[in-house]
């Protein structure tokens, strides 16, 4: 029998976004037996206070669910600190959790794929998380399949992975780098994944999701991954603190039940597909030599706050 994992919700002053998330939630066979917590982060500074209160006041309607937890920070966290503060909480009181942000809509598979692949990996320590989201791969891939490291759009974990959490950056890159995983880190140096990190170890950026995925990637744990994504991010149209403006990575729901067993070991042809998505994420037209040059440094800063 299926234990129902408690859902963790982080919001800030997206109410348009977030009511999507709850109502895609909503339409999951799961979300009635399910508990949700919601973490909503303070206002930053005066001009935020209106959108903040009135997304607060929502939260306190939402139904549909087992039962709905709000937590209302007093200050202002950033995204960082409050997701990292919200999934220990919780994951230390149930034991695993999923967590979403207010711009990823869902699958109405999500929960029970979710779920499912919790209970059954369990107790099986190379794997690290569950994700709902996978690129717009044109090639095709597996119905499910693993991947080396972490991911965030939409995700799945137990407090065993949860622990080996590392917040010091600094930590990690000097692994990374001693060990001459530069490459592999940086999907076969088609993602500035390396850059990301070296920005949040000097103290450029305060990502806790590069360091989530570097946290695993050196511990060698893989992720579990759907081969058609069960979650679609809406908060490309720069309303949200790490988002640019992009359709780049848009998607088309799952709507069928998927499998959640395989062999539990990270997928070459599956790693082949991401690094030729992304090699070619930006460059699939000609373009003037000072158009690529403008292109290559949207493209840059995009990359490095695309999740992080």
């Amino acid at each position: 029998m299926t234990t129902i994992a408690p859902i963790i919700l982080f919001v800030y002053n997206r109410l348009a976004h977030t009511q999507q998330v709850i109502a895609a939630l909503k339409e999951n066979m799961l979300s009635a037996e399910s508990e949700l917590y919601i973490y909503s982060d303070a206002a930053k500074n005066a001009d935020a206070i209106p959108l903040v209160n009135a997304l607060r006041s929502y939260l306190t309607t939402i139904t549909g669910f087992k039962s709905v937890h709000i937590c209302l920070r007093e200050t202002n966290l950033g995204v960082d600190e409050n997701t990292i503060l919200g999934v220990t909480e919780v994951i230390n009181e149930h034991g695993k959790a999923i967590v979403l942000e207010d711009d990823l809509v869902t699958s109405p598979w999500f929960l029970k794929f979710m779920n499912e692949a919790l209970d059954f990996y369990e107790n099986k320590d190379e794997v690290a998380s569950i994700h709902g989201y996978v690129y717009p791969i044109a090639q095709g891939l597996k119905e499910i399949f693993f991947i080396k490291g972490a991911d965030c759009w939409g995700w799945a974990t137990w407090k065993r992975a949860w622990d080996l959490f590392e917040h010091d950056g600094a930590k990690l890159l000097e692994k990374i780098l001693t060990q001459g995983l530069q490459k592999e880190f940086d999907f076969d140096n088609t993602y500035p994944y390396v850059k990301a990190l070296e920005q949040q170890a000097t103290g450029n950026t305060t990502h806790w999701d590069i360091r989530w995925y570097a946290s695993m990637f050196i511990a060698e744990k893989l992720t579990l991954y759907p081969g058609q994504s069960l979650v679609k991010n809406i908060g490309h149209d720069a309303s949200g603190t790490h988002c640019g403006e992009s359709n780049s990575y848009d998607v088309t729901l799952s709507l069928s039940p998927l499998a959640v067993e395989t062999e539990i070991i990270a997928d070459p042809e599956a790693y082949r597909a991401f690094t030729d998505f992304l090699r070619n994420l930006s460059f699939n037209r000609p373009q003037r030599p000072k158009s690529i040059a403008s292109k290559l440094f949207k493209q840059l800063k995009t990359a490095i706050n695309r999740r992080f």
